[in-house]
């Protein structure tokens, strides 16, 4: 075994036996490297990542290579999950040398931690176009001995390149939009042009936005159904549905236990790479709720019980909170625990059920994966399932459960964690589940527990009651939204406390001025650069949820610090959002709560139908204060017993009835409506926000 037996990692863990002499991230290694003039060899990767596991069998569990890298390097092997800083730092390297990212990472840095060389997966023997990881070692080894000056120019502009890419480009900054319009009064232009990319992008066959590999990017949806709701447009909801009822129906849902896979290799979402990962849930949770919300069709709520069914059931940690994800392998495949064939179903439905739930999903003597079915739906079949497909389902469910199991990655993760419970709060209150709103409430106490130290800083990762790593500004940022939510959920003013509490810190630790929130907080150990969190991937950006969350906070409480706060991340945002609405959904959403979008509802004493009323309608931009009375100017001057819609803590005649709110909501949502639509028809007519693609 290696240094890596000892780390609570899953990940570092599986490479404990690896004849590679790994190291942990960290100052021991690094030491080592300027002691002895050796590269360090990076890896990056996750427990669930196939090819991670692909690269880990063919070259790491190889004594030939594991030789020639404990002869010529220190090696230094990273879970990302644990570790977002040095992804985001080394990726921008990959991708700035290769055009492409993605992992395993495989990066060669000098001992000061600058990078000179590197890529993602190699292979064990020579490819077209792709050298053998073996030959890579031969040639790093040969430039880092005999062409030093050539190694110190390329880390030197390496360096130099990830310092820029990882910040805003000078031309785009606040000055960059026109001086008479807000953040807030943009957002329906961001929203509008946004979705037209999308539409341009848009596959009407199978829903999503271009082509396989397809991921399940549950923030355009989101912003689909957002523009459907301001605008009224048709084309955004029939973009949001097909995409939201092709995943439902394709083999990257898990139509026997529930939850989504990381994305399709396929057009048709048919063949998923089969890791299922906690924040994918937690985004697609999100969406198809609000398409429940926004349409009432039973087929999304069916999807949001499955999935939450799904998490609750399987990613639940044993001393609490939810594990990050469910490896793609098992016994040694990958899906294997996911596919069948005919005479599996046979055996675990029975001979009269069989021909039914075969054809139901799809399973045939051909197979659709390596001569196996992955389970799928026709396109144009009801997502909701017949009497005997459903009893099929579950006898599939038990005998599936007697198969060994993939990997679980254990770690509890603060940003993931927060990010489904976010969600879970949200659906706890529009659904009025109390078993969702107890395990929303519980996750949180989990974390306020095992991932809080004594002094208030915030820690990353918890796994075998252990909590290490200083938390990112993502946590802090998910933190304030999922405190928010609950507030939001049970009226109970100790989540504001929380929430407050933590978006002050987020802003101390995370931010220099006015600029975007970095990675990493103040207090942190220094890297080859501190990257800025801008942009979203497959998990939103800092910057982008922290705005949203600040505002939404804000309104909530009245404190115009943290509305400030968020209206300058946005403010911020825009411009970039203005050119590449695309690279940041998120911000684009977030947007809408500016320049005083924000409509806040009040309902003072013991009124659940006045609470019911508004949680069954979809209205992004409100937020519900309720229950425990806080010093606020929002709850000043209000009356048991009715319910007020406000603006800026300025509220309307109270409502005593469900048909009055409606009414006072659709007035005052109805006018926000029209402004942005005689904003853009104005826009249209003379100047707007120059576009640019990306």
């Amino acid at each position: 075994m290696n240094r890596l037996a000892s780390e609570p990692s899953p990940y570092l863990r599986q490479h404990a036996h690896n004849p590679v002499d790994w190291y942990p991230w960290g100052d021991e290694a690094f030491d080592r490297a300027r002691t002895e003039n050796r590269p360090v060899f990076l890896s990056v990767g996750y427990s669930a990542c196939h090819w991670c596991h692909v690269m880990a069998h063919e070259s790491f569990e190889d004594q030939a290579t594991a030789d020639e890298l404990n002869a010529r390097f220190v090696s230094v092997k990273v879970d990302r999950e644990e570790r977002p800083d040095v992804d985001a730092v080394y990726m921008e390297a990959v991708q700035a040398m290769t055009g492409r990212g993605g992992w395993p990472m495989t990066v060669f840095l000098t001992p000061d931690g600058r990078p000179f060389f590197g890529g993602t997966y190699f292979p064990p023997r020579d490819l077209p176009g792709t050298p053998s990881f073996r030959r890579v070692l031969e040639a790093v080894d040969d430039v880092w001995h005999n062409r030093p000056d050539e190694v110190d120019r390329q880390a030197d502009a390496l360096a130099d390149a990830i310092d820029r890419r990882t910040r805003l480009p000078h031309d785009l900054t606040v000055g960059a939009l026109s001086a008479s319009r807000d953040p807030g009064a943009l957002a329906p232009e961001l929203v509008a042009s946004a979705v037209a990319e999308l539409g341009a992008r848009f596959d009407s066959a199978w829903g999503g936005f271009g082509p396989a590999p397809k991921f399940p990017q549950a923030q355009l949806v989101e912003l689909c159904l957002r523009h459907h709701r301001a605008s009224g447009e048709e084309s955004s909801l029939v973009m949001a549905s097909t995409t939201l009822g092709a995943m439902a129906a394709g083999g990257i849902y898990d139509h026997v236990g529930g939850g989504f896979a990381r994305y399709s290799t396929d057009d048709t979402w048919t063949v998923p790479h089969f890791e299922k990962m906690l924040y994918d849930q937690a985004g697609l949770v999100r969406a198809y709720l609000h398409a429940w919300q926004a349409t009432g069709e039973a087929r999304w709520i069916q999807v949001v019980e499955e999935t939450v069914g799904y998490v609750l059931a399987e990613l639940a940690a044993p001393g609490g909170g939810l594990c990050c994800a469910q490896d793609a392998d098992s016994e040694g495949e990958e899906g294997r625990f996911y596919v069948w064939t005919p005479a599996e179903v046979a055996a675990a439905v029975g001979s009269e059920l069989a021909p039914v739930v075969a054809e139901w999903y799809g399973v045939t003597e051909r197979g659709n994966f390596e001569g196996r079915s992955i389970l799928r739906r026709p396109l144009e079949a009801p997502l909701a399932r017949p009497p005997e497909v459903e009893e099929g389902r579950r006898l599939l469910f038990a005998a599936r459960a007697t198969r060994i199991h993939p990997g679980l990655d254990d770690k509890v993760l603060t940003e993931w964690n927060a990010m489904f419970g976010s969600s879970l709060a949200q659906a706890a209150a529009v659904t009025g589940r109390g078993d969702w709103q107890e395990a929303a409430v519980g996750a949180a106490r989990f974390l306020l527990a095992e991932l809080r130290r004594a002094d208030g800083r915030w820690l990353r990762s918890w796994q075998d009651g252990r909590a290490r790593h200083l938390a990112y500004a993502a946590d802090y940022a998910w933190l304030v939204d999922y405190f928010t939510r609950l507030a939001e959920l049970t009226g109970d003013a100790e989540w504001l406390a929380h929430a407050r509490a933590t978006a002050h810190a987020m802003l101390a630790l995370f931010r220099d001025g006015d600029g975007p929130l970095f990675v990493t907080g103040a207090d942190a150990d220094a890297l080859v650069v501190r990257p800025m969190d801008l942009l979203d991937g497959a998990i939103p950006s800092a910057s982008s949820v922290g705005a949203g969350a600040l505002l939404r906070l804000g309104a909530l409480t009245g404190d115009d610090g943290l509305t400030d706060a968020g209206e300058s991340l946005v403010a911020l945002l825009a411009p970039v959002a203005a050119r590449h609405p695309l690279a940041l959904p998120t911000a684009v959403v977030a947007a809408a709560l500016a320049g005083g979008g924000a409509t806040e509802v009040v309902v003072a004493g013991d009124r659940p139908d006045l609470v019911a009323a508004l949680r069954r309608r979809f209205e992004p931009t409100v937020v519900l204060a309720w229950g425990q009375r806080t010093p606020t100017p929002l709850w000043e001057g209000r009356a048991d017993g009715f319910a007020y819609v406000c603006r800026h803590c300025v509220c309307g005649a109270p409502a005593a009835e469900v048909g009055a709110l409606d009414q006072r909501l659709d007035d005052e949502l109805g006018a926000d409506r029209a402004r942005a639509l005689s904003g853009r028809a104005g826009d249209a007519a003379g100047a707007g926000v120059e576009q640019e693609h990306p």
